[in-house]
């Protein structure tokens, strides 16, 4: 009974400021992008409110789920001052409770909410951005020339199994040109068993020509074979430019798993260079890393609140916690950055952030208890 009363106790001092943040959080990135660009694009091109309005709502589940490592944080943070200001913390110190039994509802908590971030970053997100995407291509841009796509790749499934895998480095729906073809085929075990690489491909008589290419074989030992070059060759794709565009998809579009899927499935040739492999290693773990941010974020604050002396307002918390957030971000760009050059391995770009803040909040929950 003691411990289900110090759990509520903890929690209900967090889960107010946890609202607080998701509410004042995505009212900061709506009011400084989205409607920005909602009524850019109704005064100066006309788009009708309708269209505008269905763009926002397929953008609005990415902003939430950027919030919620930033929301475990206000929330840890000013629930833990309000304790400390009251002297709870003290009543339960003297209790001889130490700070890491008040952490654990904390933690508890948070790998829940993880986990519901992870589930919307795998299911909604990336459904809705590329929704949005393409409201603002086919219907808000729709009179305009369309842009050259870059690394996009197309899944092709029978039955449910997969039948090929095609990778398009740069594809121009509007002169259906495509360059950079490499195609994966597999067999009904979704074995791979033949990879087409291509220069460039032309839509022509209705027909995707692809030339300058080879056609490798690969047993089931996986051993590679080369079985003929060709100059040119008919692609056995029905889709046409405009229908190839739209169902094509780029990495940043991708879940984790559908990203790690493809990057599995295609190996280390799926792209020209070494350094486009590990683009898309440093960008799965990212995915996979932010999400976790929570739980390091919810401990950051919660030691950090924790560690201070008085009572301070709700605003110099939030001031806080957006430095620390800002600071955060500075790092994961650093990380991705150095990571994608091929400095530091993909796994550290991806989770360096999360490593460092864990030692930090780590250090401020140590701190406590020698206050």
């Amino acid at each position: 009974m003691k411990r289900k009363l110090l759990n509520k106790l903890v929690l209900d001092v967090c889960t107010g400021p946890f609202v607080f943040g998701i509410l004042i959080f995505v009212l900061i990135f709506v009011a400084g992008d989205l409607l920005f660009q909602a009524a850019r694009l109704i005064i100066e091109q006309g788009v009708a409110l309708g269209v505008v309005v269905r763009l926002f709502f397929y953008r609005l589940p990415e902003v939430v789920a950027m919030t919620i490592p930033m929301s475990s944080l206000l929330s840890t943070m000013l629930g833990m001052s309000t304790l400390n200001a009251g002297s709870e913390l003290i009543a339960l110190k003297s209790l001889g409770i130490p700070f890491r039994r008040i952490l654990r509802p904390i933690f508890n908590a948070s790998v829940w909410i993880t986990l519901v971030a992870l589930t919307l970053n795998e299911t909604l997100v990336p459904y809705a951005s590329i929704a949005a995407d393409r409201l603002m291509k086919y219907e808000i841009m729709k009179n305009q020339a369309s842009a050259v796509q870059e690394k996009v790749f197309l899944r092709d499934e029978e039955d449910g199994k997969l039948k090929r895998v095609m990778y398009i480095n740069e594809l121009n729906a509007s002169k259906g040109i495509m360059s950079g073809i490499m195609m994966h085929e597999f067999d009904a075990e979704e074995r791979l068993t033949r990879t087409v690489n291509a220069q460039r491909g032309i839509w022509r008589n209705s027909q995707w020509w692809i030339e300058n290419g080879r056609i490798y074989s690969i047993d089931a030992e996986g051993e590679v074979s080369l079985l003929l070059r060709f100059e040119r060759q008919m692609l056995a794709l029905k889709l046409s430019p405009s229908q190839l565009e739209s169902s094509t998809r780029r990495p940043v579009d991708m879940s984790a798993h559908e990203l790690w899927t493809y990057i599995n499935q295609t190996g280390t040739t799926v792209t020209t260079s070494g350094e486009d492999v590990a683009r898309l290693w440093v960008l799965f773990h990212m995915k996979l890393g932010v999400p976790w941010a929570c739980v390091i974020m919810a401990v950051l604050g919660a030691g950090f609140g924790a560690s201070r002396r008085g009572r301070s307002g709700g605003g110099v918390g939030f001031g806080i916690s957006v430095v620390i957030v800002f600071a955060y971000y500075v790092i994961m760009s650093l990380c991705r950055a150095l990571g994608e050059a091929g400095s530091i391995p993909p796994f550290i770009a991806g989770w360096g952030p999360n490593i460092v803040f864990a030692i930090v909040a780590l250090f401020f929950s140590w701190r406590v208890d020698r206050i």
